[in-house]
């Protein structure tokens, strides 16, 4: 089996400049001046290294991860064979940690057959294939450890397949295959202390993945859906409480006015089981689920009411991502890409990227965040970012949601 998958499975090394942004002490400004810059900009090269995985051999199609590439201005390509090729990018989402590439002039490429993600169950025999710590192709196996895991801060739309196969620094886009050799998903990320592998690895689900993949092909870019609910997991609790005898599910809290899932006839105290005839177990994986399908997608939900179950059907919409250069807003925000965001009843303004080393960073934003507010007043858009930035307080209390929390950032 290994013969016919580790050919599709590649080395990815890439090059880059990170850009940082320091502040500079007001009082420089006193002593030398005003047109003494109010910033220090500098220049860092930097070098990363991982995997990817060929979907496509006729097209030179590889699927990896965002992070593997990101801010990358070179990326460089070898083959399980020892064949280099340069590669460009074509598109990324860096929420859900998904990145395209396209191989130049590459011929003879061995492609990756997809499973059926939906179809996995713990327990499952799995094999990670990738590129740890540049030391070339390695395989190590497991089993599935637990599926659509969530709720733990590595990306914006969390539906991980865990692991215990040894996932480790270079394996970042790599393959995590069946014993048939087909492709369940995308390596992404460990916990561990230190980094290091003790047996909790993150894979992407290939069919979340796929879905990704066809959004940036047909529109260059991601184009997410939106239900329109809020809730969480079904706990025990809440069955006992509501009657249900399931254990699983997305269990419906909020339902927005005139969204998708209002327009559907979905109702708060409703559970979410399956969609599109899969089952999903948790509300992330719902979640998940919802934004890579894309916005103006035709669903099926079902869902139980009553005791009862039933099917409806629901036409996503789609996210508001109106971008902008956060330095443009506040000085303090130098290093940061920001966005109207408005889903599942949370307005704000997402953080989409943040330059490493900045002053952005710096003050402890991270890419994914949304920013609700600021210095108790409701932030909805960058409208209103921009409104109370114009006062120039001399202290700012952003307040943060950061995955399933929410936290409080000082910026002086």
């Amino acid at each position: 089996m290994l013969e016919t998958v580790s050919p599709a499975v590649v080395s990815i090394a890439v090059e880059g400049r990170h850009i940082s942004k320091q502040r500079i002490p007001e009082s420089f400004r006193f002593f030398f001046g005003p047109d003494f810059p109010s910033e220090q900009v500098q220049e860092r090269p930097f070098r990363g290294l991982g995997s990817g995985v060929i979907i496509d051999a006729q097209k030179g199609y590889i699927v990896t991860n965002h992070h593997v590439i990101d801010d990358a201005n070179k990326i460089r390509v070898q083959l399980h064979g020892g064949r280099e090729y340069d590669a460009e990018l074509i598109g990324s989402d860096s929420m859900s940690d998904v990145a395209l590439l396209k191989l130049k002039k590459a011929k003879n490429l061995t492609e990756i057959k997809f499973a059926d993600s939906d179809a996995l169950r713990v327990g499952d025999f799995t094999i990670a294939i990738g590129n740890p710590f540049g030391l070339g192709q390695t395989v190590t196996s497991g089993i599935i450890s637990a599926l659509g895991r969530s709720g733990l801060n590595l990306e914006n739309f969390e539906n991980f397949i865990q692991t215990d196969a040894a996932i480790n620094s270079g394996n970042s886009g790599g393959a995590l295959v069946n014993l048939n050799g087909e492709l369940v998903g995308i390596n992404t990320a460990i916990i561990g202390p230190n980094g290091g592998n003790v047996g909790i690895g993150f894979a992407i689900p290939v069919n979340m993945v796929k879905n990704l993949v066809e959004q940036i092909l047909e529109y260059g870019e991601i184009r997410r859906g939106v239900l329109g609910v809020q809730g969480g997991e079904l706990t025990s609790e809440l069955a006992e409480v509501f009657g249900y005898k399931i254990n699983h599910g997305a269990f419906v809290s909020l339902v927005v006015p005139n969204s998708a899932a209002d327009k559907a006839g979905i109702k708060a105290g409703d559970i979410i089981v399956s969609v599109n005839g899969k089952d999903i177990r948790t509300f992330g994986e719902l979640r998940a689920k919802v934004a890579t399908l894309g916005a103006g997608k035709a669903v099926n939900f079902g869902l139980i009411r009553d005791s009862k179950e039933q099917i409806v059907t629901a036409t996503l919409n789609g996210a508001s991502m109106m971008q902008e250069k956060a330095e443009t807003l506040h000085e303090a925000l130098a290093g940061a890409e920001l966005a109207n965001y408005s889903e599942d009843n949370v307005k704000g303004v997402r953080v989409i990227s943040v330059i490493k080393d900045s002053i952005t960073a710096h003050y402890g934003f991270k890419q994914s965040d949304i920013i609700v507010g600021l210095n108790r007043n409701v932030v909805k858009d960058l409208e209103d970012l921009r409104e109370l930035l114009e006062s120039k307080p001399n202290v700012l209390v952003f307040n943060v949601v950061r995955g399933e929390s929410t936290i409080y950032l000082l910026v002086r």
